[in-house]
């Protein structure tokens, strides 16, 4: 496979840091890790060019830079404990992977948990765990959560992952009452039973399905609303 270092490097900085994303712990982790070898291989010479690209089963590897956006928002300083909702193909996972101590990734459809798996594991990211079950309700087992990011969109924030959130932490979902179309929040836990809700940006992204998501099984794509 080609050497796609460079053309890291210039997604980066071009269609990252360019758009505002500061923190340089996610900076350096989207500099290291080859999205292209998370990608079907007649898919990878497109691997850092700015939109989502299939990954089968119906389902999209994100846009570089709402990957970089979603981990910036979860405000890492690295070595900490987080839960990520819908593996896909495991790129952002191995980005997380990169800033926190231990990451549970969640994947609902099992050939892409095992695909996912997989590659983290010939790459080498041994503190990232993908687990095949329904995400929305998370993983208590692991919980208690510094930051928990959401990469479907649900028609509500599932109570079950704000339950397993710590105390200061960020969760950060797609949320909308249209199946196609979202709006990116942030949740902060303040306390037992007080939560702060932001929005971030407008989003689109595949829907969230299981018990506290959407029902059913649709297609979509996963990348920032076109402004």
């Amino acid at each position: 496979m080609a050497d796609l270092s460079a053309a890291r490097e210039r997604m980066v900085k071009h269609q990252i840091a360019a758009r505002g994303v500061r923190s340089e712990k996610v900076l350096d982790a989207m500099r290291k890790v080859p999205r292209e070898l998370f990608l079907p291989a007649h898919l990878a010479e497109f691997a850092y060019q700015d939109s989502p690209l299939p990954i089968g089963s119906g389902q999209t590897i994100s846009q570089p830079y709402i990957v970089a956006f979603m981990a910036e928002a979860l405000a890492l300083h690295g070595g900490e404990n987080v839960l990520e909702i819908g593996t896909g193909s495991g790129y952002a996972a191995a980005v997380l992977g990169e800033i926190a101590g231990e990451v549970y990734s969640i994947e609902r459809i099992e050939e892409l948990a095992v695909s996912a798996a997989s590659t983290l594991a010939e790459l080498g990211y041994d503190n990232v765990q993908v687990l095949h079950s329904d995400g929305t309700l998370g993983c208590p087992e692991h919980a208690p959560y510094d930051g928990i990011v959401v990469t479907a969109g649900g028609p509500a924030v599932p109570d079950a992952l704000k339950q397993q959130l710590k105390i200061g932490g960020h969760l950060v979902i797609p949320v909308g009452k249209h199946k196609f179309w979202q709006e990116l929040i942030r949740v902060t836990r303040l306390s037992e039973g007080d939560f702060e809700s932001e929005d971030l940006t407008a989003v689109r992204f595949v829907p969230l399905v299981g018990a506290e998501g959407w029902a059913g099984e649709t297609d979509a794509a996963g990348s920032t609303r076109p402004r």
